[in-house]
């Protein structure tokens, strides 16, 4: 590398912003951070739940009914390190520090940040409420206003509310007449920016990370439960006249008017059936043999959410023995830039990594916005 006098700390220190300014789906969902100590990937770590409480009638002969104050927490696994690696010979032709943020740092950094977001928009596979069509891109204020009222049925709390919209559904929503009329929206920052801002309570993103959903089914017709289904059951057989594949995670289907997302691969199809189809939420009373199932497959996932529906976990990796690195911390997010040399092929190499896990908290605050 011809600027030998960079710092791995100039370098780390420069890409960090880099890395916040592109990360939308962590700075929208529930926090734990923490630079107290280093970790590893597959290091298990206690994350707090954010606190529910229910409100109540209040009855003036019995008086209040006090709730318990339980701080619940889940285990998340650190599983991911997303990561940026390339032999510091490329880096030959950077003459000075702008051309090495331009050459490597700042699209390292994007980079980084465009994984972590898909990584946090996959999450979708675990919400099971969801408005719209699949196939058909959201695009008019009641596509908005079903998103709204789903949350609402949901109860979900109504401040906060984010929303993160593919490509398509964003472009359709910014030059809606009523968003970018000045006369009826009070503001003109739908024109000027292309942005939706708060609209219908919620606040509106868009992410190119927004996942296309696609499944293992190739033919679904005449879909039926085959065998009652217990209240409490999380399993269910499905038959069908013609069905063919099988299900994938994230497939969604509607049993007696109420929506389950498909939580793992299914096995395939034989003589018309699947059994043991895994879904969620578990079914909340019996479901009779014979009730017509509704399947929905291949579709954009966006995603409509109150903050405590998800988690997003990040800590600073620990240093690498007998190398140089730097790990810089900031709101929460932590980076590492190691420079090491590669035995195996004889080569110097400058990585730039992020250690992080994403949890699924409440997926009932949560709704899947077809397109």
């Amino acid at each position: 590398m011809a600027n030998n006098f960079v710092t791995l700390k100039e370098i780390a220190r420069t890409a960090l912003p880099h890395l916040m300014d592109n990360l939308v789906f962590p700075r929208l969902v529930h926090n734990d951070f923490s630079d107290a100590f280093a970790a590893k990937q597959g290091d298990t770590v206690q994350v707090r739940k954010p606190v529910n409480y229910t409100a109540q009638e209040f009855d003036p002969d019995a008086g209040v009914m006090t709730q318990e104050l339980q701080e619940d927490s889940v285990e998340v696994k650190l599983d991911r390190i997303a990561s940026v690696d390339i032999e510091v010979s490329a880096l030959d032709a950077a003459l000075n520090f702008d051309s090495l943020d331009r050459l490597f740092i700042k699209p390292a950094a994007i980079a980084l940040a465009e994984k972590i977001n898909a990584d946090g928009l996959a999450l979708y596979r675990d919400v099971s409420a969801f408005t719209g069509s699949a196939g058909t891109t959201p695009s008019t204020l009641e596509d908005l206003a079903s998103v709204r009222r789903a949350l609402n049925e949901a109860r979900v709390p109504t401040s906060p509310r984010y929303a993160v919209w593919d490509t398509a559904a964003d472009t359709a929503f910014a030059t809606l007449p009523a968003l970018v009329n000045a006369e009826k929206s009070g503001s003109t920052d739908a024109l000027r920016e292309g942005a939706l801002g708060k609209v219908f309570g919620m606040e509106h993103f868009m992410s190119q990370a927004v996942c296309q959903h696609t499944t293992g089914i190739t033919q679904a017709m005449g879909l039926s439960v085959s065998g009652a289904v217990s209240a409490g059951a999380d399993t269910v057989n499905i038959k069908g006249s013609s069905l063919a594949g099988k299900f994938t995670a994230g497939d969604l289907l509607l049993i007696g008017g109420r929506s389950y997302t498909v939580v793992s691969d299914s096995a395939a199809a034989s003589s018309g059936a699947i059994s043991g189809v895994k879904i969620s939420p578990a079914v909340d009373k019996t479901v009779a043999d014979g009730t017509a199932v509704e399947f929905i497959g291949a579709h954009t996932a966006n995603l409509a959410f109150h903050p405590s529906a998800f988690a997003f976990v990040c800590r600073p990796l620990s240093a690498p023995a007998g190398v140089e690195s730097y790990v810089t911390n900031f709101d929460g997010i932590s980076l590492r830039v190691v420079r090491g040399y590669d035995m195996i092929f004889k080569r110097e190499m400058l990585s730039m990594d992020v250690l992080y896990a994403y949890k699924t908290v409440y997926p009932e605050l949560a709704v899947r916005c077809l397109g």
